[in-house]
């Protein structure tokens, strides 16, 4: 039994699930879209589970064709999270702020409000939002990589600076002698970069676990700077072991160039499991859940694959001549499952229900599959945990939490239950008020 133990977090978006077409599954609410008391019905689910956090994707602009799909994204990731932390005790909540969009001052008012709120839940992964749509939203034109990145490190500092403006022990709340707080403790900050400054100060005492947690979910050497200076938890995409491997030894890395321990910082891989009793059960419920987008995916299927897969076929096995000349593209790492796949004897739609194209790997089949696939990324060293997207919330939150979680603890992979009441305990790192000293 290993002493290490795996942790956990689930993607929390728009109140019906992570595929598409979750809003349309049986005995789903299709206006679940609004319904705050299902969201936090969700979150509570979670936590029965003992899971250390929810992670909340976003970005500032409505990207959908809303003919046939719901919106992605939640309402407001703060609205949300506040409704989430009164209906909830322990589980932590992570939520995207854009840092090109948004400024310092109201990130750091808004992100410590609800990590006093939550007492000591809450963590921000600042994003560099490149979204045209998003930037017509506010007027704006996308910035280009650089400019983006460096306001983002302006920021995030600023932010920080700002979360420590109030210092630990300003407040003093003494009655009989009318002080209220020390105002020598309580100062701006004034941080001026080259595109966002704040004088401060932030109105906000510490929270329980001081301020918020920061989370980076970019890729690249720019995503790896952030990540190196400021974050705790990294979000990866990933779709084999050792590239897993290799990107959490990268974040780690970048983490020690900095000057700071590399055990403070957390990978997550990506994971979208089906669960159901059987393989063939789990194949039938992708493919009544996904039966509207496997048309439009063939042809990238094919591209995959190194061959022509035509609309006619998709109900039938790929035939074994092209199977003989079929190769897995280099171009997407997806391509070998596919090509495995493939091999074993499905129909294309079959195939595509296997979740080939999807963003993370997709065991599937019964909740052992998924443990097996998460025991052996973690005890590889591949991961120090994972994000959970959940196809339907409405039944696959209490799937994954009855069956795979129970699976996990029962091998002394995950815990059995929380160990502290803050996010900075869920992950096991150090308390941080204000700017890191080590980081300039």
């Amino acid at each position: 039994m290993t002493t290490r133990k795996m942790l956990l977090g689930m993607q929390f978006g728009n109140g019906y699930g992570a595929q598409v077409s979750a809003w349309r599954a049986p005995n789903v609410d299709p206006f679940d879209y609004t319904n705050f008391d299902a969201m936090v019905r969700f979150a509570q689910a979670a936590e029965r589970g003992k899971l250390q956090f929810l992670f909340v994707p976003d970005t500032p602009a409505l990207s959908t064709d809303l003919t046939h799909e719901a919106p992605q994204m939640t309402l407001d990731p703060m609205i949300t999270l506040a409704a989430v932390a009164h209906g909830t005790s322990r589980i932590g909540m992570v939520s995207t702020g854009s840092t090109t969009f948004m400024e310092p001052y109201n990130l750091a008012r808004q992100f410590k409000a609800l990590d006093v709120l939550s007492h000591g839940r809450v963590g921000w992964n600042p994003a560099t939002t490149s979204d045209p749509t998003a930037a017509a939203n506010y007027g704006a034109q996308v910035a280009g990589r650089p400019e983006r990145y460096q306001r983002a490190h302006e920021t995030i500092q600023i932010v920080q600076a700002l979360w420590g403006s109030w210092q630990e022990d300003a407040w003093i709340g003494d009655k009989s002698t009318g002080r209220f707080a020390d105002p020598s403790k309580i100062g701006p900050v004034n941080l001026s970069g080259e595109y966002v400054a704040s004088r401060g100060p932030l109105p906000i005492p510490p929270s329980k676990q001081g301020q918020p947690v920061i989370f980076q979910a970019g890729g690249g050497a720019n995503g790896l700077g952030i990540a190196g200076r400021y974050a705790n938890g990294v979000i990866g995409s990933t779709f084999s072991m050792d590239d897993a491997r290799a990107q959490r030894q990268a974040a780690r890395d970048a983490a020690e160039r900095m000057g700071r321990n590399p055990d403070e910082i957390k990978f997550f891989a990506g994971l979208m499991p089906a669960i159901a009793p059987t393989v063939r059960e789990a194949v039938d419920r992708r493919m009544q859940l996904d039966a509207d987008t496997f048309p439009s995916r063939l042809p990238y299927l094919g591209q995959m694959l190194g061959i022509e897969l035509l609309p006619a076929q998709i109900d039938r096995p790929i035939a074994p001549e092209q199977l003989a000349v079929a190769h897995p593209t280099p171009f997407d790492p997806r391509a070998p499952r596919a090509l495995e796949v493939a091999k074993q004897g499905w129909t294309i739609r079959e195939i595509l229900a296997h979740g080939v194209i999807d963003y993370h790997p997709t065991p599937i089949g019964p909740a052992s599959v998924t443990a097996d696939h998460m025991q052996e990324w973690f005890e590889s060293g591949a991961v120090d945990g994972f994000w959970v997207s959940i196809d339907i919330y409405k039944d696959g939150i209490d799937t994954f939490v009855d069956e795979v979680v129970p699976i996990l603890q029962e091998r002394g992979l995950f815990h059995q239950d929380y160990e502290g009441t803050t996010l900075r305990d869920h992950l096991g790192i150090e308390r941080q008020y204000g700017l890191d000293p080590r980081i300039s």
